[in-house]
């Protein structure tokens, strides 16, 4: 999630996300559900950053996190951190259950090698990441973190993990430009702005074929970067009359939904987080709007479903985050007694990376991120290697809807 949209060239592949159709990934099967409504989040189809569709493909069995059982290790621990508590805490409950069902199933496994799991909540706020940060790498036996979920934390504490040396991998952010920082320890596990921006925006130009859009952002520095790159790849599509910011934390939007009714769109795509996207299609569809409500993976949530309820039907949800798939499904479902969620699979992936890491002996921050730096492998949600600034090498958006 992120600030200012950066042009970049990306190289797409299906490569990057052979695990999304293991143990057969039927397109339309249930994701997600939402407890006080029949309507699901479903995946739809896979797309390009043409908006064009890109078959999911079968191929090798993703990593398990409990190795061959003979990992030996002295006392390690894996940081989590992201919004635990606070209105988008379901988004990093999402990925600590993730990074827990892998840690322990590794710990189950091997007797020889127990890795604790720290969690630390940060509510998605910057400023208590930033307050947080130091406790994180302070702690001699943490060498790797899953996180920090959001974009403007990772942002204020990027640079705390880089000079502390601790490989940090998000799960979620999704700002392009974090990646321009020059941290030599971030690493980020799963497409980035510069290509869910322009693949959601070309899917409801070219493949749904709408001609007007207004484009709704809530001024942070995910929704306000994502929103800028779906402008940007609108062009004119993107009608100016309807260029609205809205603000974080609000629940009143009818100025908003008089002027996106002026402008009568074939569709509305807000950036921004479910905590807002729900009280503004509700706001829409009780104002009298039929077009199509579209978002991104701040929205993608169960939590989205059931604070909107029927207003959410029909929404078109992008997101780089993968389907839960296969065993992963099974075992999150019955350790956590609900589906896994957004980020859920990348969470898991990336857990299981930073364990197979210290089951090789990289058991010190230095040779953790040597191991990360050089991964080659296949998890839940895709495949996994890094370019040198942290960017996967492959990288692919899904189209999921609610229905």
């Amino acid at each position: 999630m992120r600030g200012r949209v950066a042009r970049k060239a990306f190289a797409l592949g299906g490569a990057g996300l052979v695990a999304l159709a293991v143990a057969g990934c039927n397109q339309g099967a249930p994701e997600e559900e939402a407890s006080q409504t029949n309507l699901k989040i479903v995946e739809k189809v896979q797309i390009d950053e043409n908006g064009a569709e890109v078959p999911a493909s079968t191929g090798a069995s993703p990593a398990d996190p409990a190795g061959d059982g003979k990992a030996t290790c002295p006392p390690v621990s894996i940081a989590m951190a992201g919004a635990l508590n606070g209105p988008d805490a379901a988004l990093g409950i999402n990925i600590k259950n993730g990074v827990q069902l892998a840690v322990d199933k590794h710990n189950e496994a091997n007797p020889g090698c127990q890795v604790q799991l720290i969690p630390f909540d940060t509510e998605g706020d910057p400023q208590k990441a930033t307050a947080i940060a130091p406790q994180i790498v302070n702690d001699q036996y943490t060498i790797g973190l899953v996180g920090p979920a959001f974009s403007g934390e990772t942002k204020a504490t990027g640079g705390v993990f880089d000079q502390a040396g601790l490989v940090s991998t998000t799960a979620s952010a999704t700002n392009v430009t974090l990646s321009e920082n020059g941290w030599k320890t971030f690493f980020r596990g799963l497409a980035n702005d510069g290509v869910q921006g322009p693949s959601v925006a070309n899917y409801l130009k070219n493949t749904l074929g709408h001609k007007k859009v207004c484009v709704v952002d809530d001024s942070t520095d995910y929704g306000l970067g994502l929103s800028q790159a779906v402008r940007d790849t609108l062009g004119p599509v993107a009608d100016s009359a309807c260029n609205i910011s809205v603000k974080k934390g609000d629940k009143d939007f009818s100025a908003a939904v008089t002027q996106i009714k002026g402008a009568a769109p074939d569709s509305v795509f807000f950036g921004g987080y479910y905590a807002e996207a729900a009280p503004l299609v509700q706001q829409l569809r009780d104002g009298g709007y039929e077009g199509v409500f579209a978002s991104a993976d701040g929205t993608k949530d169960p939590e989205f479903v059931k604070q909107a309820g029927e207003s959410s039907k029909s929404a078109v949800l992008a997101c780089p985050c993968g389907p839960a798939t296969g065993s992963f499904a099974d075992e999150y479902k019955q350790k956590f007694n609900q589906d896994a969620g957004t980020y859920s699979a990348e969470g898991y992936d990336l857990g299981t990376i930073l364990l197979k890491g210290i089951d090789s002996g990289a058991i010190t921050r230095p040779a953790l991120l040597d191991f990360v730096r050089n991964y080659k492998g296949q998890g839940v949600a895709r495949e996994y290697q890094w370019t040198p600034t942290g960017e996967l090498t492959t990288t692919l958006i899904w189209i999921y809807g609610v229905q």
